[in-house]
């Protein structure tokens, strides 16, 4: 049987790895998209051309009442076995001149939107007695960073979410856990930090790659991972 994986925020750099990932697999995976559906459609459509099967699925993971109906739809049509919460967005300001809607715009995309999609996908997950939740978080979430007072505290509190959900869900045969990236290759980190910034902040004096994020994340929604569960796992060059 073919398991089917959702991923949200898909069409990020990220996203698209753990989506190609999966899709060489031999998953079914669901990219999500929102703002980005010709990114979404662009990694499906490579998924495909390398001979998987994908497609793309939008909706706002902001919007509770629309991700419930369109998850909805996607489980009448089959289980989603895999679903790795990947979607969130930074907008960062030191704390004492941060914005109250910088404040909840992050931690609406990031906290509450894995709200709005894990728990409709979990009873399913139950049933089956086979299920993989992962949520690509970051290292500030363990360490913090200036600037990112939001951004630590949705990811802080995924953290705590995962090691909740995995007790309640460990003699289900349902896994959850946390991947918590450090400085990764992407176009928004290389606009951000330089070689030097990055020789001073990572021990290993580089930046990781979105395929060596994507194979942790694999691993973990495979049958080789049953015995892992509520963990944060730091892919982080030694940052944490």
């Amino acid at each position: 049987m073919t398991r089917r994986a959702l991923v949200t925020g898909g069409s990020g750099a990220i996203g698209a790895a753990i989506c190609k990932h999966l899709g060489a697999a031999g998953m079914e995976v669901l990219v999500h998209g929102h703002r980005n559906l010709d990114a979404a459609q662009a990694v499906a459509d490579a998924i495909v051309a390398a001979g998987g099967i994908a497609r793309t699925v939008a909706f706002d993971v902001t919007d509770g009442a629309q991700s419930e109906a369109v998850l909805q739809v996607l489980v009448d049509a089959g289980p989603i076995d895999v679903l790795v919460n990947n979607a969130g967005l930074h907008d960062d300001a030191p704390f004492p001149g941060m914005r109250r809607d910088q404040w909840e715009r992050v931690i609406d995309v990031s906290l509450n939107g894995f709200y709005n999609v894990t728990r409709p996908l979990v009873m399913p997950m139950v049933r089956a007695r086979w299920g993989r939740i992962v949520s690509v978080t970051s290292v500030t979430g363990q360490i913090g960073n200036r600037g990112q007072a939001n951004y630590a505290a949705a990811k802080g509190a995924i953290h705590a979410a995962t090691k909740t959900l995995a007790l309640e869900l460990a003699s289900r045969g349902v896994t959850v856990n946390a991947v918590a990236p450090g400085l990764i290759a992407t176009p928004m980190s290389e606009a951000t930090f330089d070689r030097a910034a990055i020789e001073r902040l990572v021990p290993m004096q580089r930046a990781g790659t979105p395929a060596e994020v994507a194979d942790l994340v694999a691993f973990l929604a495979s049958d080789q991972a049953a015995y892992i569960t509520g963990q944060v796992i730091g892919i982080n060059g030694g940052m944490a």
